[in-house]
Order: C-alpha cells, then structure tokens, then sequence
C-alpha cells in the first residue's frame, strides 16, 4: 500500500472512530427504553394470531401476560416438548419474549402453591425468560401466604436468573403504600415492581404520577394502558384516558428507569387486523412521546 493511501485509510479509520464515540457520548444522555406488547389484546383469537398481530404491529418484544385457549404457557403442566415448540414459535416470527405471568389458587394451600411457582420457574427459565410478573392478591386473609410465596419465587428465580416483579392489581398491590408494604414483607432484593399507571387509576382513583414517586426507585418495567376513571375501561387507545404518560416518564427517568415499556392497553378491534391496527398506534404514540 502506498504511503499517501495509507494515510487516507488511517484518517478515515480515525473519523469512524471519533464518530461513534460521539454518536455513544450523546446516546448516553438519551433515553432509549425498550417498547414491547402483550398478547392481552388478541385473546379472543389463537396465540399464533397474537403472535403475528404483534409483529405486524412493528413489535420485536412480547410477553405472555394473559391466557390463551389451549396454551400452558409457564403453568407446571407445560412439558418441555410443549415449551421448546412455545419458543421456536415465537421465535421463527422474529419476536422476542421477556416475561410471563405468575399464576396460582390463592386460596389453595401454601406448600402445593410453592412447588407451583416453583415449577413455573423452572419452566419460565427453560423459555429464557429475564421476568415473572405477579399480581398482588385481592383478600387480606391471603395476603401473609403472598408475601411468603413470592419471598420463595423470588429466592428461586434469582438462581435462574429471573426476577419477580409485581405490579399494581388492587387488594395488596393497590398503590404506593400497599406496594411498599409487599416489598417489606417479601423482604427479598429480587422482587420489584413492574408500574401501571392506568390500574392505579383503575383500581384506586389515585394519581399514578404521586403515586410513582414513593416506589419509582423499585420499578424495573413498566405495564403501558390509559383508564378514564375507577372502572374503567382499559383495553383502549393511548391518549383518550386521564394517564400523563409524559409526566410518568419523566418521573421514571429521572429515578433511573431503564426499560422495558410493554403495551398491555389496545383497544379490542371486531378482527385481529383491527386490533393489530391499534397496537400499531399505540406503539407509535409511545415512540413517539419517548
């Protein structure tokens, strides 16, 4: 190679260089969260429906939040065979999966639900999951056996490299002061909260942007839906409730928040294309805010 060519080459290299230094220095002060949709909204269809109806939508990130006929999910009757296939099926769409849901019988006695959870750990790691999400449980006489489990789950998990996250359902995941309250009692530093602003209005009337503050520095995702009022409806657009989606995450941001958001909220169309639609709008508004 010619001195003068060299030369060039090396300038050139040198500019590449500085240049993502640059592009890194500014991303650093940029926020990039990831943005993720449930199949919540596509349950009156099959799950290879809501699959394709998320990436048709310009998702790459999912979850499995809500249940579908015929599916096991992370239950403790999911075979392997079932979880592989589970896997290879979302996969093959081009998603990615990051969560799935705890579910058991609150009512059901303590040791059978703690080999349950147990399970659906075990099976939620199989699938490569970062998440469990957890609900809170609605009656007080529940709630001891709640904080015991999920100090279990969340001990289990850990192992496995998942952690447990409960988000804002009413009885004791109402708001701030009852989440705070999970979080002493669980007492384990892999149970966090995954933060829902439309159920905080649903469920308790309160504002979510208050109500974030106490517990922000615990969040570690975010469940995405608008609500009007108490009760009301939450599979709907963005935009048309009374959640400050900008004053949310700025509130997040400024404790550290570093994703994901996961689309939960979509208004429920006549057809899965319908609904696919406003997954997309949905997805557009946050990216749009963000």
């Amino acid at each position: 190679m010619k001195r003068r060519t060299f030369l060039e080459k090396s300038a050139l290299g040198v500019a590449a260089m500085a240049g993502v230094g640059l592009q890194g220095t500014f991303a650093a002060d940029k926020t990039v969260w990831p943005v993720g949709c449930f199949n919540r909204a596509w349950t009156n269809w099959s799950y290879d429906a809501a699959l394709d109806g998320i990436r048709e939508a310009g998702y790459r990130l999912t979850g499995l939040l809500s249940t579908h006929k015929g599916e096991a999910f992370t239950l403790s009757q999911a075979t392997p065979e079932y979880l592989d296939g589970l896997k290879k099926r979302i996969s093959q769409r081009g998603l990615e999966v990051n969560m799935t849901a705890i579910r058991y019988k609150a009512d059901a006695p303590f040791e059978e639900n703690k080999a349950e959870l147990r399970k659906q750990v075990e099976n939620a790691a199989r699938l490569g999951l970062k998440y469990m999400l957890c609900f809170g449980v609605d009656k007080p006489e529940h709630y001891e056996d709640f904080y015991r489990l999920m100090s279990d789950a969340a001990a289990q998990a850990e192992k496995r490299g998942i952690q447990i996250a409960m988000k804002p359902h009413g009885g004791s995941s109402g708001a701030s002061e009852e989440i705070l309250r999970c979080i002493g009692k669980v007492s384990h530093p892999n149970f966090k909260v995954w933060y829902d602003a439309g159920n905080i209005i649903y469920y308790t009337g309160k504002d979510p942007v208050a109500e974030l503050e106490p517990i922000a520095r615990h969040i570690t995702g975010f469940c995405a839906k608008d609500c009007p009022s108490p009760k009301g409806e939450v599979m709907s657009q963005f935009g048309t409730g009374k959640v400050d989606f900008k004053a949310v995450f700025a509130k997040l941001k400024a404790a550290g928040f570093n994703g994901p958001i996961m689309v939960e909220g979509v208004q429920v169309g006549a057809t899965a294309a319908e609904t696919t639609a406003n997954a997309r709008a949905n997805r557009e508004f946050l990216e749009k805010l963000l």
